[in-house]
């Protein structure tokens, strides 16, 4: 049924679930020009505030809406999402659409090819919205570092949204996209998730192909699903996973159950881990008594809790911050401003040194120039066995520690992040509080297992969302979602409501 007065469907698809939209247009309730049209009605109204969207692919949107609507009436079989809308984080090419990683060495590059997740998206009928907002070739922890400005929380404005995926996120709680993808190298899914009360997950890596997705740090970098609900990001999740010959790092297995595990959730008998180590100076009260009453409310749902010490994990953000940096400045010694991108300089006077120096230095901002920097000391002569080194040695400890763990436990639980948003501007000038963000996230991304974050609550301090952290081992990804779903249904059961309708309205 469609409101004959704003032409939006009743009820309003943009406060619908992604599985509920593909149900509705697999009945005939309303179609999938319907549905991405009252998205793009709330782009309109709302993004100017948020700033979500770097791109919005309107005409390219609605013909994907209407590709489905011709399958259903010629009898198709459609997927699971077909026809529902999506937010596609500005770091995967999407063929004849923009992709500027957030950076002006990017800005106006058109990609003549689609990445395998994006080309996934579209086979599946999934329909891309546009690119969303992030930090400068993903590094970053609030979205602030973008070169096109910073994106909103939807329940403060004047707070970060969390990064590198703050405009996914921000997508998703402003009710602009019921889907978004993200991509996580230190916890740039999970980290956006927790602080704005949604649903991430960082798939184990490998599991999802990152052919197409302009890389950052190739042994940490993954791409991942983010919704409002575990079982639509189960659905997404199962729609862009799976082997892909084009990735050398793509894993050949099968993808596990994860739609059939969100649907089925349940802790009973679980053993779920909590770490010493993801506790003390540094996490907000507010956070830490949230995170408690969910680590009692899965002990009441039937999980055996068991305490556990993982001694390295406080040794993981420095191994981070001198991986990812490394790798980052080999990576991005493509950007030279002679073959794509942005070009500064060349009148014919200068060298190839010079214009590459001139676009180096007009194209990156100051969050990238620093870890380029950084990174190629410490794999400069006489530095790397010290720095880089040391920082993969301690990589394998975190690894050895994850593997006792999940000896003795079958998922852990931690806050996502030591505290809820914080406000634009306030760490700008100190990045070492920046990456502070990050502390309970990166320990997967450094031993390539499987993560989740999803609501547990507000943190009664400051009204804002707070995140729980759920980390399985490498392709026990199903844990999540059947440790997830169970959540998700007992805070719902417990308390009311889901958390994001309490999400200020805009």
């Amino acid at each position: 049924m469609t409101d004959t007065t704003t032409g939006i469907p009743s009820p309003d698809p943009t406060r619908m679930t992604a599985a509920a939209i593909a149900d509705g247009i697999a009945a005939g309730e309303f179609t999938a020009v319907e549905v991405a049209e009252a998205h793009l009605a709330r782009i309109d109204a709302v993004d100017e505030k948020v700033h979500a969207f770097l791109h919005v692919d309107r005409a390219g949107a609605l013909a994907a809406a209407r590709a489905v609507d011709e399958r259903r009436a010629a009898g198709e079989p459609l997927g699971a999402l077909a026809g529902v809308p999506l937010a596609l984080k500005d770091i995967f090419t999407t063929e004849g659409v923009p992709t500027t990683v957030g950076s002006k060495i990017l800005e106006g590059w058109i990609p003549p090819y689609d990445a395998t997740l994006t080309k996934r998206l579209r086979d599946a009928g999934v329909v891309v919205l546009g690119k969303t907002n992030m930090d400068e070739f993903a590094m970053g922890s609030s979205t602030e570092n973008s070169a096109y400005g910073p994106t909103g929380n939807p329940w403060d404005l004047t707070r970060i949204p969390g990064g590198s995926g703050g405009g996914s996120a921000a997508a998703l709680a402003s009710w602009q996209a019921p889907l978004a993808i993200g991509t996580d190298t230190g916890g740039s899914i999970r980290q956006p998730a927790a602080v704005t009360g949604t649903v991430g997950v960082k798939p184990t890596y490998g599991a999802v192909s990152r052919y197409g997705m302009v890389a950052f740090s190739s042994s940490l970098d993954q791409g991942g699903p983010c919704a409002r609900t575990v079982l639509d990001a189960a659905l997404l999740h199962e729609v862009i996973a799976g082997h892909d010959p084009l990735d050398s790092t793509s894993i050949d297995a099968p993808v596990p159950p994860v739609v059939e595990a969100a649907r089925n959730g349940s802790v009973e008998g679980l053993r779920i881990g909590v770490v010493t180590e993801f506790r003390g100076d540094g996490y907000q009260a507010g956070v830490m008594r949230r995170f408690d009453e969910s680590v009692e409310l899965l002990a009441d749902l039937g999980a055996e809790i068991v305490e556990l010490s993982c001694p390295s994990f406080t040794k993981a953000l420095a191994a981070y911050y001198l991986i990812a940096p490394s790798e980052c400045s080999s990576n991005l010694a493509r950007f030279d401003g002679l073959r794509y991108g942005l070009r500064v300089g060349d009148d014919g006077t200068r060298s190839a040194e010079q214009v590459t120096a001139l676009t180096r230095e007009a194209g990156f901002g100051p969050e990238v120039k620093r870890r380029v920097m950084l990174g190629t000391y410490a794999l400069s002569s006489g530095y790397y066995d010290a720095y880089y080194g040391s920082a993969q040695k301690v990589r394998t400890l975190i690894s050895r520690d994850f593997e006792r763990a999940f000896g003795q436990v079958d998922v852990i639980v931690s806050p996502t992040t030591p505290t809820t948003a914080f406000p634009i501007g306030e760490r700008a000038d100190d990045p070492m509080a920046m990456y502070l963000a990050d502390l309970c996230t990166i320990p997967s991304n450094l031993a390539g297992n499987s993560a989740m974050s999803l609501p547990c609550g507000l943190a009664p301090e400051d009204g804002l969302p707070v995140g729980l952290q759920i980390i399985a081992p490498a392709m026990a990804d199903d844990r999540l979602y059947r440790v997830g779903a169970a959540v998700e249904a007992a805070f719902g059961a417990r308390w009311g409501h889901p958390i994001l309708e309490e999400a200020p309205a805009l």
